[in-house]
């Protein structure tokens, strides 16, 4: 079913959570298990731990627009305490959701019978003090705050700023800074809309905050090239402190080069030095400190440049991969069709094609690599680039910040795997 398509995958800070969100508006959370202290090599699985409904598709009279329901991204809140924070949003609206659970419950209520029905007032002679009693584990969301009418354009990306109070929101033309506490107004800190439409020539792909410094965040476009702002600067960042492009060859020039530069996703490293973009055929990796040129680049998948013509023709050109750090930065993942994901080591500079399939998923079993070939003889286990199904695509994948744990979502499958244990 449509509706049931992944369309965001993510971790929380501790890695103990994972959400994904779907195409039908839901929110699907699932827990990590506690480890098995009599199986000490035992690791925790993830369980379905809560499941809500976060957006319906709704309607706007005035622009005469059906707005989907689906769930574009989540980004988790660090926790302060028991309870579970977490932003998701569909094209319009975000919402602050909070996820607590209830292990107990009050009985013996003076006003009220067990089963919540007003007691008669003159029948009431004698004053109890209600107490907690044991009941089964309920899991509860219930939205905390709704941010709504902020954006004329779809929200493409929400990221919480490291101070833990702000965070962004970013449309095709505009960046919106909100406070956690403030539903009713934002800050417009981006703003590239054109006096008229009609010399419009790029649009905002993704925007992130720095993970340490809460004045700088970037913002990628549909161009190629990444800004980085601070808002130290002033309150209006359409004046960038750093611009991040790489000079374009002009012997690979094609028809597709725009669309294909195209960044469909930025992701700052966890120490806050590098950053990464992804665009339809690489990974690069940028240093903060150097602007005209990234310092690493891989390819996901250079045999498609040859079959860019049909890719356009089945709009496959325009889909928008994710991208992901693990835990020390010190390799990066990103996922491509036919279910095959890709995993970069930035140390040893090896790279490795994964397929996220039902056969490589069941317990136990390992991943073995895949290889593409692009023409001649083709071996054994390779596979032909001819043969790959370009409706399998694998868009969103997330990376458990402390331990090599991965999820990868598979159109309306989410696959977990994780290292081998000795």
């Amino acid at each position: 079913m449509a509706a049931d398509i992944i369309s965001t995958v993510e971790f929380n800070y501790s890695g103990d959570l994972l959400a994904t969100g779907d195409k039908g508006g839901r929110v699907v959370i699932f827990q990590r298990e506690q480890e098995n202290k009599s199986r000490p090599h035992s690791r925790g699985e993830y369980n379905v731990y809560s499941t809500f409904q976060s957006h319906e598709p709704e309607f706007d009279y005035l622009k005469s627009l059906e707005i989907e329901e689906k769930i574009n991204k989540i980004r988790w809140l660090p926790q302060q305490n028991a309870a579970h924070f977490l932003l998701s949003t569909n094209d319009k609206t975000i919402k602050l959701w909070k996820i607590s659970e209830r292990d107990k419950r009050a009985e013996g209520y003076n006003l009220k019978d067990e089963d919540g029905r007003l007691r008669d007032p003159f029948r009431i002679t004698a004053l109890r003090v209600p107490i907690l009693k044991p009941m089964d584990l309920m899991v509860e969301a219930s939205p905390r705050r709704i941010f709504a009418n902020a954006h004329t354009y779809h929200i493409n990306s929400i990221s919480v700023n490291s101070d833990h109070e702000t965070y962004l929101s970013a449309d095709d033309l505009r960046i919106n800074l909100w406070h956690l506490e403030i539903t009713d107004r934002s800050f417009n800190i981006v703003d590239i809309k054109p006096a008229n439409m009609e010399e419009l020539t790029e649009v905002i792909t993704a925007a992130e905050f720095h993970p340490h410094q809460c004045n700088v965040f970037v913002y990628s476009s549909s161009k190629g090239t990444i800004r980085l702002c601070d808002m130290r600067s002033s309150a209006l960042c359409d004046r960038h402190s750093k611009f991040f492009e790489e000079p374009e060859d002009p012997s690979s020039r094609s028809f597709f080069s725009e669309i294909i530069s195209s960044i469909s996703d930025v992701k700052f490293s966890h120490s806050g030095r590098y950053m990464m973009t992804r665009d339809y055929l690489s990974v690069k990796v940028w240093d903060l400190n150097m602007e005209s040129r990234p310092v690493e680049t891989h390819q996901v998948h250079e045999y498609l440049r040859s079959k860019l013509c049909s890719l356009y023709e089945n709009d496959c050109i325009f889909d928008k991969f994710e991208c992901c750090w693990n835990g020390s930065d010190s390799a990066i993942m990103t996922g491509s069709y036919n279910n095959f994901f890709r995993m970069f080591d930035r140390d040893t500079r090896r790279d490795v094609t994964l397929e996220a399939s039902r056969e490589s998923s069941k317990p136990r079993a390992s991943l073995k690599p895949r290889k593409v070939c692009t023409g001649g003889k083709r071996r054994k286990d390779e596979i032909s680039v001819d043969s790959l199904d370009f409706n399998k695509k694998i868009l969103h994948t997330a990376w458990h910040p402390v331990d090599n744990v991965i999820a990868v979502a598979a159109t309306n499958n989410l696959y977990i795997f994780q290292d081998k244990i000795n």
